[in-house]
């Protein structure tokens, strides 16, 4: 009987035979991401950008406590009840508010946190190391990103939560909801200006070998999107369109419509022009207005939801760029041959 037992075993081996396939342990995500995340904290270059921003925010806050009584003085200004706005736009002409502050150093953040994101590895030879272990391509590059992203996010709401706890302590006044929520929009909007700057310099350390040319690269287009492209553009339309004196109305409107345009390909005029609408719920167009628009409109504040429809074209214009660098450098990482 034993005999027969055994023979019906071994009779039908495929159908007994379990095969099981395993898959790279989930927890490999989880402590690349610590690495990365303890790495960037510990880098001089994080803690010195981290200093300058907030150097930048304890005096942009100085200069508006100081003028906040000057600036919510004035009757006729339609801001004038929101007050924790006014923390983040008032100044008193001797330094820039904040978020203008944001629009140059937030992009030096994004591009010194992923300049050599890659490249670093690869020279270093640990990214051959790190590829033979039971761990997925993808992950190193999700978790080189998610890291930088967790940071920033931290960073921006913690200096968000200390202008609101300064605000409630000398002010001594309750935040109304549609303040929150636009200032919820401005931490959101800058998170995502910086995550586009990081996108590009992780790209930038995927195409080159050196760490130094692609940080000389990212700085390079940071310096032509922020100063130069305004000015080219101004160059080419004086030379090839005619006169703006010589126009009519309607012409004129149309001429600023596509200048508008197409400084809008630049990421940081699609970054001032969504920030400056957060933070001032006056502002009820990014474009050139009629005077018959202009007849019979009354100043006052937007609510938060038509204010975001009317930056919804930037925002979604800073998203899209964004995932178009990570998807471009997604795609090239996982097709670059890291053993030469």
């Amino acid at each position: 009987m034993d005999l027969t037992i055994f023979t019906r075993n071994i009779s039908n081996p495929v159908r007994e035979k379990t095969i099981i396939k395993k898959r790279p342990d989930t927890g490999a995500f989880a402590v690349m991401l610590q690495k990365e995340m303890a790495d960037h904290i510990r880098s001089w270059r994080f803690i010195i950008m981290i200093s300058l921003i907030v150097l930048t925010f304890i005096a942009a806050m100085y200069a508006s406590l100081s003028n906040i009584k000057s600036a919510t003085g004035n009757s006729h200004d339609p801001n004038l009840n929101f007050l924790y706005l006014k923390l983040l736009t008032a100044t008193d002409n001797s330094i820039p508010p904040f978020h203008i502050f944001l629009s140059f150093l937030a992009p030096l953040l994004g591009i010194s946190l992923g300049f050599d994101a890659i490249n670093s590895e690869r020279n270093s030879g640990t990214l051959i190391r790190l590829m033979a272990q039971p761990v997925y391509r993808d992950n190193l590059l999700l978790a080189k990103f998610s890291s930088a992203l967790l940071i920033i996010g931290c960073l921006f709401v913690t200096l968000t939560l200390l202008m609101i706890g300064a605000g409630l302590l000398l002010m001594g006044v309750s935040m109304e909801p549609q303040e929150l929520f636009r200032i919820m929009g401005f931490v959101f909007v800058t998170i995502t200006y910086v995550a586009f700057w990081l996108c590009m310099s992780m790209l930038l350390s995927i195409v080159f070998r050196q760490a130094a040319t692609s940080a000389i690269t990212a700085i390079g287009l940071w310096l032509f999107f922020t100063i130069f492209y305004q000015l080219i553009v101004n160059l080419v339309l004086k030379s090839v369109l005619p006169d703006a004196s010589q126009l009519t109305q309607e012409q004129a409107i149309s001429y600023n419509e596509m200048v508008l345009n197409i400084l809008r390909v630049s990421p940081n005029q699609l970054y001032t022009d969504a920030v400056t609408t957060m933070l001032m719920p006056s502002v009820r167009s990014l474009g050139p207005l009629t005077m018959e628009q202009m007849a019979g409109a009354i100043p006052s504040p937007l609510p938060f939801a038509q204010s975001l429809m009317l930056v919804w074209p930037q925002l979604s214009g800073l998203l899209a760029a964004t995932t178009g660098c990570f998807a471009l450098g997604y795609y090239l990482f996982m097709r670059r041959e890291i053993r030469s």
